[in-house]
């Protein structure tokens, strides 16, 4: 996000909450029973452009998720409950949408759309609520600012029930979701939600949350070229907060507050943003394995949390979610550790399994109904997705399929290399790995040799399958090579911060010894390779 891109996503806050603020008691509480009211609770945060441009650079859009150092981390439907207060339970927030929307947004908001058009100007929205002179005044502070919008449109807001109340209430509702929970990047308002809002008695049914989640998942695979952000950006920001703490980007200020987003400001860095996003990316890249926050809410309690109970048979769940042309799915199994579970070894997903229309800023070219193009994925939405559940006793293998998929494409700082906490931590345990396969290797070669010699029934008696060792073998050498490993976590932290000032030249010695694994593995490999050439044909 650029510098206009910040100023625009504050502006869009605080005019929105002006509104909400102008309205009369009978229409704010129709906003909380529509499951909105506790994001107007939440402080205006700092826009922190460089922890979202790290965040995004580690988005992998295959798997659906942040890939790590240490591993895949996802945002789960548990975070956007705890962190923003929003439902993510209900009926999927899905239905038609049209290629033009002219007729509906006249018939709905008495406001011009033009023709072949899904988009609402933003000044005539904004007029429509009062906020005609909607810039901030020279001298002018925030609250100042805040409170003159909010006097002004009050005047403009019709004081009891009735049509025009309901007109109100559905303007303000596509000038909230257009313009801060699934803001897209430009200076209009899409109208795309709007059929959803047509009987404003239904609105409070539907997953927003769950939709919300999915248009920050859709931001994020955006290019990394693209500077700003979509979405209401104070979810990611606490996020990381929560998740990785060390990298000092947020300030406890209101603790015990809910929606937890309320506890948090941005931190101010007044370096320059290219300054900033080099260093956040050397700190990913070095991050101690051992701070990764994986469930950051095991102390939190659920006082003053209303939404908590309906929406937990939605938590640890792999599931579909749903914002009409978004259909994307929560991978939430490649995470497992999230949810206090050894990581099991996974196919890796590919996100294009279920196809739709590209994005496109002024929607979709034929009026589509995606309760029934993609009812297989609103039906698992309807069953909860599927539970999330592990056998693994270890993260080793998964650690390993991991090294393999993604290699050094997980570092992203040009000075990943050096010396800090974790980094003799990750070469204890990738000279321990190699030596373990090693040993492993030495094993089944001596089965090997013996199958050359005893023939096609020992092999099968033995377990052992060339094909098999081979590619145990081929997994070890590249463990040695590139995997950057996460040891057990078996309260060894302050050991290996001690490590962490081992000199250059055990460093240098700890290496060599991988080095030396790593080339036995692969003499091994080669002589596996001898072995198949020389067997039996039998074999």
């Amino acid at each position: 996000m650029d510098l206009q891109g910040e100023t625009r996503a504050r502006v869009s806050w605080t005019l929105v909450l002006a509104v909400f603020l102008a309205f009369p008691p009978f229409h704010q509480e129709r906003v909380e029973e529509m499951g909105f009211g506790e994001i107007f609770r939440i402080e205006r945060m700092r826009v922190d452009l460089a922890l979202t441009q790290a965040l995004r650079s580690r988005w992998d859009t295959e798997a659906g998720a942040f890939a790590f150092p240490w591993g895949h981390m996802i945002p789960s439907l548990e975070d956007v409950s705890r962190i923003t207060g929003l439902t993510v339970y209900g009926r999927a927030v899905s239905g038609y949408t049209y290629p033009c929307y002219h007729e509906l947004a006249e018939q709905l908001l008495d406001l011009p759309v033009e023709r072949r058009s899904s988009l609402v100007p933003r000044v005539a929205l904004q007029e429509s609520l009062g906020l005609y002179e909607a810039g901030k005044n020279a001298g002018e502070s925030e609250d100042e600012y805040l409170e003159r919008l909010a006097r002004v449109s009050r005047r403009e807001l019709a004081s009891e029930p009735g049509p025009q109340a309901d007109l109100d209430l559905r303007r303000f509702l596509v000038l909230f979701l257009g313009r801060l929970l699934f803001a897209t990047r430009g200076d209009t308002v899409h109208c795309r939600f709007l059929p959803l809002l047509e009987d404003l008695g239904e609105v409070g049914g539907y997953a927003w949350g769950a939709a919300f989640l999915a248009h920050q998942f859709d931001g994020l695979s955006a290019s990394e070229r693209q500077t700003s952000t979509s979405g209401f950006y104070p979810f990611l920001q606490v996020w990381a907060y929560l998740h990785l703490p060390v990298l000092g980007r947020g300030d406890l200020t209101r603790s015990g507050l809910v929606p937890i987003a309320r506890h948090w400001d941005s931190r101010r860095d007044t370096r320059h943003l290219a300054d900033q996003l080099e260093r956040l990316q050397e700190a990913i890249d070095c991050y101690p394995y051992l701070d990764v926050v994986w469930q950051p809410y095991l102390g939190e309690g659920d006082e003053g949390q209303t939404w908590l109970a309906p929406a937990r048979p939605y938590f640890g769940r792999s599931v579909w979610l749903h914002a009409l042309n978004l259909v994307l799915p929560l991978n939430l199994f490649l995470t497992q550790r999230s949810l206090g579970l050894r990581q099991s070894v996974v196919e890796f997903p590919i996100r294009d399994r279920f196809r739709r229309p590209g994005r496109s800023f002024r929607g979709l070219h034929d009026t589509t109904d995606w309760r029934e193009r993609a009812r297989e994925q609103i039906e698992n939405w309807e069953r909860k997705g599927k539970a999330v559940k592990s056998d693994a006793t270890t993260d080793d293998a998964y650690l390993q399929a991991y090294a393999l998929k993604y290699g050094g494409n997980i570092y992203k700082s040009a000075r990943h290399q050096v010396d800090v906490t974790g980094k003799i931590a990750s070469l204890r345990a990738l000279l321990h790995s190699a030596m373990q396969d090693r040993e492993a290797a030495q094993s089944e070669l001596e089965i090997v040799r013996g199958v050359g010699a005893g023939g096609a029934s020992s092999s099968r008696s033995a377990g052992g399958s060339p094909s098999l060792l081979e590619a145990r073998l081929a997994g070890a050498v590249l463990r040695a090579e590139e995997a950057q490993r996460h040891l057990e976590e078996r309260g060894e932290r302050d050991q290996f911060r001690g490590e962490a000032q081992t000199t250059r030249s055990e460093r240098d010695q700890l290496r060599i010894r991988a080095e030396a694994a790593e080339a036995q593995v692969a003499e091994m490999a080669r002589e596996l390779a001898t072995l198949r050439v020389q067997r039996p044909l039998g074999d």
